[in-house]
């Protein structure tokens, strides 16, 4: 392999791993958001499991891409996602959890992902067959944005 490829697969594992990670962050923060549920709330715990199900397999897609590039996936969270599921946390301790706060707090998560994956699919390290993959998910992502932001848009009125 060519240092120019080397260095281009490099580049690409990065960003790969960034979806990664804000995918791992998308598991955690819907986790948090089931065990902050209301008992009249229980009904938004299926999509929520749901949700961890869907970054539960783009995370292996993107896992997989990463190891065709002679890299390793990345385990962890982003630094923004902990500051955000801090963030969350205080918010909920002022809002006392209700339904619109808690779908508001993952809406917000769901901005970070369409905002990382627009990011990475900016990027000139990536092939244009991963660029395809990586747009597939994001339009994937984006009816899960949707959804949480109708369920937040009934729960505000």
């Amino acid at each position: 392999m060519s240092t120019l490829t080397a260095t281009t697969n490099e580049a690409a594992i990065d960003v790969l791993n960034d979806l990664i990670q804000i995918n791992n962050d998308r598991i955690t923060g819907y986790r948090k958001a089931i065990d902050e549920l209301k008992v009249e709330d229980v009904d938004l715990k299926p999509l929520f499991a749901d949700l961890i199900i869907e970054s539960e397999g783009l995370k292996q897609e993107l896992t997989a891409e990463v190891g065709v590039l002679g890299g390793t996936a990345d385990t962890g969270t982003t630094a923004s996602g902990k500051i955000y599921r801090a963030w969350m946390d205080i918010k909920a301790t002022f809002t006392g959890h209700t339904r619109h706060a808690v779908l508001a707090s993952c809406e917000g998560g769901e901005d970070a992902a369409q905002k990382a994956y627009k990011s990475a699919l900016e990027s000139e390290d990536i092939s244009v067959a991963t660029k395809s993959k990586l747009t597939r998910q994001q339009q994937q992502l984006k009816i899960s944005h949707d959804r949480i932001k109708a369920l937040r848009d009934q729960a505000a009125s």
